[in-house]
């Protein structure tokens, strides 16, 4: 009993080193956050009677993206998703060249003119928005739709 469980230990381990080595070909040494698996989506804008963003944003589990957040200060708007942040894993939010790590975000809010770029692993399959507090029209949320691989 105890050398078949070494076995199948033993086994599995080698299996699995074998997954991990074909991955890490794949993506490179980074894993998902290599640049061979990232993406830079178009930026999210926010202004003042101006749409957030052009188009829908089409994302695939698994996959590593970057977003720029701008805003050109014509008001102090915020961008609120808490289901979205949920579906995502966020690797670091970048604002005046200082790097934030955090475990989690529902919203993100502009005082004044400025940009964070977001990088980000998309997680879980669904539809998501990003959206300005308060308002109801189409044009004033990003959505994003996450599908499986």
């Amino acid at each position: 009993m105890k050398k078949t469980l070494a076995a199948a230990v033993l086994a599995g381990a080698f299996a699995f080193g074998i997954g991990a080595e074909s991955a890490r070909a794949q993506l490179g040494f980074a894993g998902l956050l290599s640049r061979t698996n990232r993406e830079d989506l178009p930026d999210i804008t926010l202004a003042s009677g101006k749409p957030v963003a052009a188009e829908t944003y089409n994302l695939i589990s698994g996959k590593y993206y970057r977003v720029k957040l701008v805003a050109d200060g014509s008001a102090e708007l915020a961008l609120s998703g808490g289901d979205f942040f949920r579906a995502i894993w966020i690797n670091e939010i970048v604002i005046n060249k200082i790097e934030i790590r955090p475990m989690g975000v529902h919203s993100i809010e502009f005082d004044a003119a400025g940009e964070a770029l977001i990088s980000f692993v998309a997680v879980v399959p669904g539809t998501y928005h990003l959206s300005i507090p308060g308002s109801s029209g189409e044009s004033q949320r990003a959505t994003f739709v996450i599908t499986g691989q």
